[in-house]
C-alpha cells in the first residue's frame, strides 16, 4: 500500500506522512504557529536558549575554567558557543543595567538643576548687593593684623587693599573652562543672537581648529539645556560597544602571559566565558539591590572580590600551569585591565560622550 505524501510548507518537497520533520530541510512538520513556538523560535534563533544553555550555564558558576577547556578540546555541540552564551547574558546584563541608568540620570539632572538655581541666586545677590567698605575692612583686619607675619610691607598691603575694592564691585561671572559671563551669554541666546555671536562671546577665535570649535558647540548645548544627564547617558549607551573592544584586549593580556599556550582564539574563548560570569554575577547583585533596600555593601564588596579567586581558579585550570603562576599571572592581568585599560577607556568613552550627546 503506497503511502501518503504531504508537501513540506518550508522546502515545498515531498515527503512520507508521519514523519516528524521534514528529510529535506529539517523543519518541524506540523509545526503550527502559536505564542509559544513563536517566541521559542526567536529566542532559540538569536540566544540558542536551548538544552544547551542549562547543560553550560551550570558549569560555567560552579567549575571555573571548565567550559573553555572543553570547547577549546573539541567538545563544541554538547556546551553553547562561549560568543552566543556572551551575547544572550551580556543582553540581561544591559536590560538590568539600563533601569540603574535612568535612575542615575535623572538624579544627575535634577541636583544640577538645583545646584544652578541655587549659584544664580547666590550670584544675583552678590551682583545686587556688592560689599560696601565696611564688609571690605572687616575682610581686609585679619589680613592687616598679621601682615608682618605674612611678609606683606606696607605698600604691599594697600596694593592688595585696592585690588580687593576693585573686585568687589565687579560683576560676577560663572567661570567655566570657557570663562566667559553667564549673564551675557543668557541675554545673547534670549535675544536669538546666532551661534556664532554665541561662540565669540564665549571666547573662541576664528582661527580655532575643528576640535575646539566641537567643543564650544558642546559647551553651549549644555549651557542651553543645563542637562547633566544627557551626557551621563550617552556615556552608558557606549558601554556595550567599549565591551566588544575590551573583552578581546583582555583576552590579548592573557596570550601575551602565556604565549605558548595556544592561539589567540583560544584566549578569546577563555575571555568569552569568563565575561559570561562576570555579567552573570552582576546581574543578580543588580536584581538584589532592586528587590532588597539598602543591600549589605559589605556582601556586594565579597562577592566581587569573589570574582577575582573565580578568575584564579579558571586560569589554572584551563592552562594547567601551577597555582604560583597561576595566581601570579591572573593577578598581573586583573592590575593591568582594571589599572590601565579599563581607566583609558573610560576616558576615551567619557570623550566621546562629550562630543556626541
Amino acid at each position: 500500500m503506497e503511502k501518503t505524501q504531504v508537501n513540506c510548507p518550508n522546502c515545498e518537497k515531498q515527503f512520507e506522512e508521519g514523519f516528524q520533520f521534514c528529510p529535506h530541510c529539517g523543519q518541524k512538520a506540523k509545526d503550527d504557529l502559536t505564542l509559544g513556538v513563536l517566541f521559542y523560535n526567536t529566542i532559540s534563533n538569536y540566544f540558542s536558549f536551548d538544552a544547551r544553555f542549562f547543560k553550560s550555564f551550570i558549569p560555567l558558576m560552579i567549575q571555573p575554567g571548565y567550559l573553555a577547556r572543553r570547547f577549546v578540546e573539541g567538545k563544541r555541540l554538547l556546551y553553547l558557543h562561549p560568543a552566543q552564551m556572551y551575547l544572550f547574558i551580556s543582553v540581561v546584563f544591559f536590560f538590568l543595567f539600563s533601569f540603574i541608568a535612568r535612575q542615575t540620570t535623572q538624579s544627575v539632572d535634577e541636583a544640577m538643576k538645583r545646584e544652578l538655581e541655587r549659584s544664580k541666586t547666590v550670584i544675583d545677590s552678590l551682583r545686587n548687593k556688592p560689599l560696601d567698605s565696611a564688609q571690605i575692612a572687616q575682610i581686609m583686619q585679619p589680613l592687616e593684623v598679621n601682615k608682618e607675619k605674612l611678609g606683606l610691607k606696607d605698600k604691599e598691603f594697600k596694593e592688595l587693599d585696592s585690588i580687593i575694592k576693585q573686585e568687589a564691585t565687579k560683576e560676577s561671572k560663572m567661570n567655566t573652562n570657557f570663562s566667559f559671563s553667564r549673564s551675557e551669554i543668557d541675554s545673547l541666546i534670549e535675544a536669538g543672537a546666532s551661534e556664532d555671536e554665541i561662540y565669540k562671546a564665549m571666547g573662541m577665535d576664528d582661527d580655532d581648529g575643528y576640535f575646539t570649535r566641537r567643543l564650544y558647540a558642546q559647551a553651549l548645548k549644555f549651557f542651553k539645556n543645563r542637562s547633566g544627564g544627557s551626557i551621563l547617558q550617552a556615556f552608558y549607551d557606549s558601554i556595550p560597544i567599549a565591551m566588544f573592544i575590551l573583552l578581546p584586549i583582555f583576552a590579548f593580556i592573557l596570550k601575551l602571559l602565556y604565549y605558548r599556550k595556544g592561539r589567540f582564539a583560544h584566549h578569546l574563548v577563555f575571555s568569552f566565558y569568563f565575561f559570561s560570569f562576570l555579567f552573570t554575577v552582576f546581574s543578580v547583585l543588580m536584581l538584589c539591590n532592586f528587590i532588597w533596600d539598602n543591600f549589605p555593601g559589605w556582601i556586594m564588596t565579597l562577592v566581587m572580590l569573589s570574582t577575582f579567586f573565580y578568575l584564579f581558579i579558571a586560569v589554572k585550570r584551563f592552562y594547567g600551569q601551577g597555582w604560583f603562576l597561576s595566581f601570579f599571572k591572573s593577578s598581573v592581568a586583573t592590575f593591568v585591565f582594571l589599572m590601565f585599560v579599563i581607566p583609558f577607556a573610560a576616558g576615551i568613552m567619557a570623550l566621546m560622550a562629550l562630543l556626541t550627546y
